[in-house]
């Protein structure tokens, strides 16, 4: 099919989702994936059997970011692989913008770092590491296909963002002039 043939990908003026056509789309897909993969291995596997030699502190820990972390990365999949629905037709872009395919952070981040040397195998905070990361990225990919138009008006701060956007599609401010200026 030559490009001029190729349906445009919907719009909305809440969402740019022709991210999913591009290679780092292509690559967060696949690295999000393999990560679930290597984890689900890891805790289903050698995970599981260092779990039962761990110290007591360290063996709750473990088996609440064991949870936390098996949360996050459904939660990450489930994101990516609804993405690749509606690049591929399977899902209507409309039904992706709904809120409860939204995902942002609610809770803070786990900080592997914070518990190295404190039982912790280092394998098992290396994938809360990277899981972590890999959450943080799609929190950052959603707000910006689907964040755009959801300024609370009710705040001083969503006030300066709503007359900042209508300033940027009216033309009134081109950050382009802007940024050229102070270079």
């Amino acid at each position: 099919m030559s490009m001029a043939e190729q349906p445009k990908k919907p719009t909305s003026e809440f969402a740019d989702l022709s991210f999913t056509d591009g290679k780092v789309f292509e690559k967060v897909f696949v690295d999000g994936m393999a990560l679930v993969e290597e984890t689900a291995s890891y805790l289903d596997g050698p995970g599981r059997k260092l779990s039962s030699s761990l110290q007591r502190e360290a063996s709750l820990t473990y088996a609440a970011w064991s949870m936390e972390l098996t949360t996050r990365l459904m939660q990450a999949a489930s994101w990516l692989v609804m993405q690749k629905a509606v690049k591929d037709g399977d899902m209507h872009p409309e039904d992706a913008m709904q809120t409860k395919y939204r995902i942002n952070r609610e809770d803070p981040a786990l900080d592997a770092g914070a518990q190295r040397g404190r039982g912790l195998p280092d394998i098992f905070l290396d994938l809360v590491e990277r899981s972590e990361n890999l959450f943080e990225r799609i929190c950052r990919l959603d707000q910006a296909i689907y964040g755009r138009g959801i300024i609370d008006s009710g705040s001083p701060v969503g006030d300066q963002l709503a007359q900042l956007q209508k300033a940027a599609e009216t033309g009134a401010f081109d950050p382009l002039r802007v940024w050229g200026k102070a270079r």
